[in-house]
């Protein structure tokens, strides 16, 4: 670690405090050289593991990019996709591993999304559970309709005089 000011490598730790969010730490330091202090954030890092094999760091705005696709068209927020990576990546961070599968964080992603936009969560789904013909589609949203305690598909609820 350089010093800001000076880029002395040697400094010590005067104040520790976790972040309020619990995810990283937070490290007042004191230049032994010129006597100024600084500040530290140390985040754990989580490395998400490709198919190919290549890891790289955990991104919320790779988990953005890739929702933002399938909620094309559909009134979700900028706000709400930020808060759905940020779940995303409590989600996984709470598993406690240093490396995840990216189709684990894929599959991470499904909950909040259903919860989000259905139409949404079956476009990210058809790619993340493997969809490969329609009968897939119609079991997943009927799924979604005994979830929400909907009449299967041709089947009306009848209508009822007041």
């Amino acid at each position: 670690m350089y010093c800001p000011f000076c880029r002395n490598t040697d400094s010590k730790v005067v104040d520790s405090r976790v972040t309020d969010d619990g995810s990283s730490i937070r490290r007042r330091r004191q230049c032994s050289a010129c006597g100024k202090r600084f500040t530290t954030v140390e985040t754990p890092t989580l490395n998400v593991i490709k198919r190919s094999g290549v890891a790289e760091p955990f991104s919320r705005d790779k988990v953005i990019t890739g929702v933002r696709k399938a909620c094309q068209g559909r009134p979700v927020t900028d706000d709400d996709l930020a808060m759905l990576a940020q779940e995303v990546e409590e989600t996984v961070r709470a598993t406690g591993a240093a490396e995840i599968a990216a189709r684990e964080v894929g599959l991470a992603i499904l909950a909040p999304l259903q919860r989000l936009d259905q139409v949404a969560y079956l476009r990210f789904a058809s790619v993340y559970q493997d969809f490969d013909s329609l009968e897939d589609f119609e079991a997943a949203i009927a799924k979604l309709r005994r979830e929400a305690g909907a009449p299967p598909a041709g089947r009306q609820r009848p209508l009822t005089a007041k």
